[in-house]
């Protein structure tokens, strides 16, 4: 049976999908859309998105999309681990700037939900690390944004590395919260 954690923000969940293994190797349902329907989560899914982060410290984020093509994401590792963050950007909500922060590996096989109205990065902690995840609305370059993963605001506490974090120059470049003006309004 899938497991399903709701962290300090409910919204994000933690997913565990069961594996069952024995001498030929494993099986496992990653998503089944019934047990994601009895936990009250009903998203359509409409496209998997894929990527290798080859160093250690890579950093993909923190990003979003604008509605009226605003993601959801779950989001998975295949190989190696990341530390995952999910940052509330919801203006009026309770929780405006507090993220949700899990390790996902293909070890510990579980998957983090990005409700719409959450920022997400990652930073990898294995080289090689794929990371599978689906989204609920195709890319749109238009309404994309960013916000500066490591801004000390936050309060993210990032994993420790070895040498300096490889980003691209979009995140490099991305704002800091305090100048960031939110496109979600939360919907209590």
């Amino acid at each position: 049976m899938t497991e399903f954690i709701r962290h300090a923000i409910p919204d994000v969940v933690e997913v565990i999908p069961p594996k069952f293994g024995d001498n030929r190797g494993f099986f496992s349902e990653v998503f089944k859309q019934s047990a994601f329907a009895e936990e009250g989560i009903k998203i359509d899914w409409v496209q998997d998105n894929q990527s290798l982060s080859a160093p250690v410290g890579t950093v993909r984020g923190l990003h979003f999309q604008a509605p009226p093509v605003a993601q959801a994401k779950l989001v998975r590792v295949l190989r190696g681990a990341v530390y995952d963050v999910a940052l509330d950007i919801r203006k009026g909500s309770s929780t405006y700037g507090k993220h949700v922060g899990v390790t996902l590996s293909a070890e510990r096989w579980n998957q983090l939900l990005v409700p719409i109205g959450f920022a997400h990065c990652f930073m990898t902690l294995e080289p090689d690390t794929e990371v599978l995840y689906k989204v609920s609305d195709s890319y749109s370059p238009e309404h994309e944004g960013a916000i500066r993963w490591n801004d000390p605001a936050l309060g993210i506490d990032w994993p420790a590395i070895d040498g300096e974090p490889t980003l691209s120059a979009k995140d490099v470049d991305a704002p800091l919260f305090a100048d960031f003006d939110s496109p979600f309004t939360w919907e209590g």
